[in-house]
């Protein structure tokens, strides 16, 4: 019955692009459907858009690359069935490559005939538009410029999405023919005598778009104070870039290989942009997807040089399937933030207690803000609302590897499939959990703790690790995540910043817990101290010289 129950919210869906074929099945049921967790997926390594080219002519698509696409449809419809996916909740649809074929509705009438399925063809606007969606599912909120490359084409828009709308210019996307198969094909073409021409024709058209597309002044206005646009970045070509970048990075090795959210400044994706001299070595980077890997340092040097004012680039993982995805969810469910939605499904009986609990541990920042105030991603509702739904989670281990499970959790372990986190989420929520869970760790995996340190930095490693430690002194308390009723206000937790007098006046926390229930008296007395003992200087990140904030409690040392 629970599977019957699970399969009337699953959506199987096939993705054929110019250079691949995705072939998923996802599971929308309400209460994670913002994550959009995928239960199968596979992909047929076939370029729609080569097979029509030989000796640089246009052909019509060959019978022996249908009947292998023909083949892959009969067994993915053979997988639904056994999934028990409607056929009502299948789709097929097709871009590009399928759209300008020669052979189009010869195609399309054999892949129908076979499967009983009817191709979708998505215009070049549809595409754009939903390509962009698909970046939208990536992230909790987006602000800037959206790029997609696919095989044969590049979409380009701008977006806002928050709080469960989406907007993009009204003008849609504008699209080019500069997609990674076609860039090799161009740069043939041209020769290396014709490659400075065609660099002057996409630089000009980049430029042209971004004052077509109409970008709205709150846009600009942001860009202007977070000195250049953001530019989201989707499409296997920019993923593969992504990965080359990411295994380029100064924190290497890069401690999540996870190419959305991944984030990386101007500074440090222009130098890079240069004849990548071993791609097929690199994590994620088919031989196939290394051989475009010069058409694409061309499309991104014609796109620095025309679009300068950019800050920083995102990598998404979203595309034209999360994209069709996420356009069928309520406004309602696109507004939950993935975090919270990713963890929901091991929250404890009494989240709202907990939460005000590790809320009422954090003090608040100064006015204004001081050097010492914990980053606002730590303290954010979202953040510590997916903190306490993630406490119990690693119950069931023992002691010697609950810390290494759940500092892995966000990467390879129960959160490792979520959709749409940022790196920094993913590495803030691992550094707390790990600490929740007593934070001892085998020298292996200490190591990979200080790579996440070292990507959100000393101040946020200090924080994590005081929310964490007070997030495992409320589960010791709480031992079953449950406040019973009529005891929320028989334990209270407030926090406050002090002046501590030694040899010189030391900005402090005091942390002040108050306890009218006896039978966990020695738990706080417990919880007290090792709050104490995490503002010790030599628990600080770094060490006595490193960063961290003295604590007290209850106004006593």
């Amino acid at each position: 019955m629970a599977k019957q129950e699970a399969s009337e919210h699953y959506q199987a869906l096939v993705d054929m692009g110019s250079n691949g074929i995705r072939f998923s099945i996802s599971d929308l049921s309400p209460q994670t459907a913002r994550v959009m967790p995928t239960i199968y997926q596979d992909r047929l390594g076939l370029s729609l858009y080569d097979a029509q080219y030989e000796s640089g002519k246009k052909v019509p698509i060959a019978q022996p690359v249908i009947d292998q696409v023909l083949t892959a449809l009969v067994r993915f419809k053979r997988i639904c069935e056994d999934y028990d996916v409607s056929q009502d909740n299948v789709r097929i649809v097709a871009t590009e490559a399928t759209r300008n074929a020669i052979n189009s509705l010869a195609f399309r009438q054999q892949i129908e005939k076979a499967t009983t399925w009817k191709v979708e063809m998505l215009s070049k606007e549809d595409e754009g538009r939903i390509g962009a969606m698909g970046v939208a599912s990536s992230f909790g909120r987006i602000k800037g410029l959206v790029m997609d490359l696919g095989g044969g084409s590049i979409q380009m828009t701008w977006m806002i999405a928050e709080n469960g709308e989406v907007q993009t210019s009204p003008k849609g996307a504008v699209s080019f023919p500069y997609g990674a198969a076609a860039m090799m094909r161009r740069l043939d073409e041209a020769g290396v005598d014709g490659h400075e021409l065609l660099r002057r024709e996409m630089s000009t058209n980049f430029e042209k778009a971004l004052q077509d597309l109409e970008v709205p002044e709150t846009l600009s206005k942001t860009a202007d104070e977070e000195g250049g646009f953001t530019l989201y970045l989707s499409g296997g070509g920019f993923r593969g870039w992504g990965y080359i970048l990411m295994s380029l990075h100064a924190i290497n090795p890069y401690p999540i290989p996870i190419i959305n959210g991944f984030r990386v400044p101007r500074s440090s994706f222009l130098p890079n942009v240069k004849e990548y001299s071993d791609p097929e070595t690199t994590f994620r980077i088919s031989s196939r997807r290394a051989s475009q890997v010069p058409a694409i340092t061309f499309l991104i040097k014609a796109l620095a040089e025309s679009i300068h004012s950019i800050a920083y680039i995102h990598f998404a993982q979203g595309g034209i399937r999360e994209g069709l995805l996420f356009s069928s969810l309520s406004a309602d469910i696109r507004s939950q933030h993935p975090l919270v939605t990713a963890t929901q499904v091991h929250a404890p009986p009494s989240t709202s207690s907990l939460s005000q609990l590790l809320k009422g541990s954090i003090p608040p920042p100064h006015q204004p803000g001081s050097a010492n105030d914990p980053p606002a991603t730590l303290t954010s509702s979202h953040f510590l609302t997916s903190t306490v739904q993630l406490l119990y989670a690693h119950a069931s281990y023992s002691k010697d590897i609950a810390a290494a499970a759940a500092l892995r959790s966000t990467t390879t372990g129960i959160l490792g499939n979520a959709h749409g986190l940022s790196h920094i989420d993913r590495a803030l929520l691992a550094l707390v959990m790990c600490e929740r869970w007593g934070g001892e760790l085998s020298s292996t995996d200490e190591q990979y703790l200080a790579k996440m340190q070292e990507l959100v930095g000393p101040q946020a490693s200090w924080w994590a690790k005081y929310i964490g430690r007070a997030a495992g002194g409320i589960t010791t308390l709480l031992p079953a995540g449950v406040m019973r009723r009529g005891e929320d206000d028989q334990v209270t937790v407030a926090a406050s910043w002090c002046t501590v007098e030694k040899k010189e006046a030391v900005e402090a926390i005091n942390l002040d817990i108050r306890n009218r229930i006896r039978e966990i008296d020695s738990a706080i007395e417990d919880w007290r101290h090792e709050m104490e003992k995490v503002g010790k200087k030599k628990n600080w990140i770094g060490g006595r010289g490193g960063w961290g904030v003295k604590v007290i409690t209850n106004g006593t040392e």
